[in-house]
C-alpha cells in the first residue's frame, strides 16, 4: 500500500436516501474548498426508494405512483445521470466524493473505474460479470448486476454506483430500469441462489476499490463526517 493516496473511507449503517444525498452535497462542498483535505468514499444501503435521473422520463415507472405510496416507497428527481432506478436494503451503494481533475481521470476513465471494480466484486463470488458494449453498467448475460449513475460539481463526483447483493427485485418490475424497457436485473443471490454475507461483499468492495484506483483507505466515522458536513454548509 506504500505510496497510494490515501482515501477516506465511511462504512455507514442502513440510511434514508435523501439524508445521504444531503451528505454527499456538504461533503462537495467541504471538498471543492479545500476543507475536506482528501477523496471519500460513502458505502452504505438505503431503505426502500426509487429515484430518478435529471433526464430521466417519469413514464419509465410503469405502475401508479398510488402503488408506491401504498407500499410506502417514495420517487424522487436527483441530479445525477442515468433515468429511473431502485435502491433497497441489501444493495450495496458507494458513493465516491473524488477530484477528478486532480487525479486526472476523465469521466469516462473514472466510470470505467467503477465498474471494474464491480467486476471484480462479482468474480471473487464466482460470478462472471462484463460491460455492455451500449449501456453502462455491470451485466450477467442480458441481467443488470450493477448500475452507475454519476453527478459531478466543480470537477468533484457525487453519487456514485449500486450493486446488488441481497434486495429484493420485485420492485424493478415496476419500472423500465435505467429507461431500458424488457431487460433483466439479477444479484448476487438470484446467481448464486442463496444468501451471500453483505459484510464480506463490502470488504471486497473496498479492497477492489483501492487496488483499481490505486489509493489506501483510512477509515471514517460519523463524528469525523459531522465535522466535514458543518465545513460544508458554512
Amino acid at each position: 500500500m506504500t505510496g497510494r493516496k490515501p482515501w477516506f473511507c465511511a462504512d455507514l449503517p442502513l440510511l434514508d436516501y435523501r439524508k445521504a444525498r444531503d451528505l454527499q452535497l456538504e461533503l462537495v462542498a467541504a471538498r471543492k474548498a479545500g476543507i475536506l483535505p482528501a477523496n471519500i468514499l460513502l458505502l452504505l444501503e438505503h431503505n426502500p426508494i426509487f429515484t430518478l435521473g435529471h433526464r430521466s422520463r417519469r413514464d419509465n415507472l410503469t405502475v401508479s405512483e398510488d402503488l408506491l405510496q401504498e407500499r410506502g416507497i417514495p420517487l424522487v428527481r436527483v441530479e445525477r445521470g442515468g433515468d429511473i432506478t431502485f435502491h433497497g436494503p441489501g444493495q450495496l451503494v458507494g458513493y465516491p466524493i473524488m477530484n477528478l481533475h486532480a487525479a486526472r481521470l476523465t469521466v469516462t476513465d473514472y466510470v470505467d473505474r467503477l465498474e471494474e471494480v464491480m467486476i471484480r466484486t462479482a468474480e471473487s463470488w464466482g460470478v462472471r460479470a462484463g460491460r455492455n458494449a451500449i449501456n453502462r453498467g455491470v451485466w450477467v448475460g442480458n441481467a443488470k448486476l450493477g448500475s452507475i449513475g454519476i453527478g459531478i460539481r466543480h470537477g468533484i463526483t457525487f453519487h456514485g454506483f449500486a450493486f446488488n447483493v441481497n434486495l429484493s427485485l420485485e420492485p424493478f418490475a415496476w419500472i423500465n430500469p435505467c429507461g431500458l424497457k424488457g431487460i433483466g436485473i439479477t444479484s448476487l443471490k438470484q446467481e448464486l441462489s442463496r444468501e451471500v454475507s453483505m459484510e464480506k461483499v463490502r470488504e471486497q468492495m473496498k479492497q477492489n476499490i483501492q487496488a483499481v484506483f490505486d489509493v489506501a483507505f483510512e477509515p471514517m466515522d460519523l463524528s469525523g463526517l459531522s465535522r466535514f458536513q458543518q465545513a460544508g454548509k458554512s
